[in-house]
């Protein structure tokens, strides 16, 4: 599978997170207080919860449930109880504005 387009930057409202499901993975899509258009993988490595369902502060996301925070940009929990990461999955945009997700694409942090 190749990269999916998922709608473009403007329609992304800044600081919330939108789930998606992609070949079958699901995708938390988040564009942070900078502007920048994140793709995490949407379950919480702590639990079985969306981080879409969460809360979006700067460059991270919290799972509602528990409060384990994950960095955006690298997937990696800054709080417990989470100690795993989750994917990041790999972000294009286009001249136009058009954000691109692969699901089958990680990025290695």
């Amino acid at each position: 599978m190749t990269a999916e387009r998922i709608g473009t930057v403007a329609e992304l409202e800044e600081n919330k997170a939108y789930r998606v499901v992609l070949d079958g993975i699901a995708i938390a899509i988040v564009k942070d207080s900078a502007g920048k258009v994140h793709a995490i993988g949407d379950t919480c490595t702590h639990g079985d919860i969306s981080l879409s369902e969460g809360f979006v502060e700067d460059d991270a996301i919290e799972c509602w449930a528990h409060g384990s925070l994950f960095a955006l940009d690298t997937g990696k929990p800054l709080s417990l109880p989470a100690y795993e990461p989750v994917p990041v999955f790999t972000v294009t945009v286009d001249d136009d504005g058009v954000v691109y997700v692969d699901p089958n694409k990680t990025l290695a942090v």
